[in-house]
């Protein structure tokens, strides 16, 4: 028969927080190892996939780390993903594009309308 485990924490659930793993010491004796919650990398506001070169970590394992690790330097750095940020860089471009077309158009019509 298997030798028994008993429980190290006070909640005997079975939840996210309370994740265990069966392991022998070298004593030979079979003991509980409570496992912590897998971290999460940052994820892209836009388009959802996680942030290259921002490391994984639990949320309060970044206030430990330096501010050059949690951030990457660029426009939306930490925030957006580099292919976002291209996107938007193009849109503003366009968009402002098209304003002064549509100023250009309503200069030349203006003459030509008194006439």
């Amino acid at each position: 028969m298997a030798q028994r485990v008993t429980l190290r924490k006070r909640t005997p659930y079975n939840t996210t927080s309370n994740r265990r793993r069966v392991v022998k010491t070298p004593g030979g004796k079979l003991v509980y190892h409570h496992l912590k919650k897998l971290p999460t990398a940052p994820k892209c506001g836009d388009c959802g996939i996680a942030l290259p070169g921002i490391p994984a970590l639990r949320p309060r394992q970044y206030a430990t780390i330096s501010k050059r690790q949690k951030t990457v330097r660029r426009a939306y750095g930490g925030s957006r993903c580099g292919d976002c940020v291209k996107q938007r860089i193009l849109r503003a471009f366009l968009v402002e594009e098209a304003k002064i077309v549509k100023r250009v158009i309503k200069s030349q019509q203006k003459p030509a309308g008194r006439k």
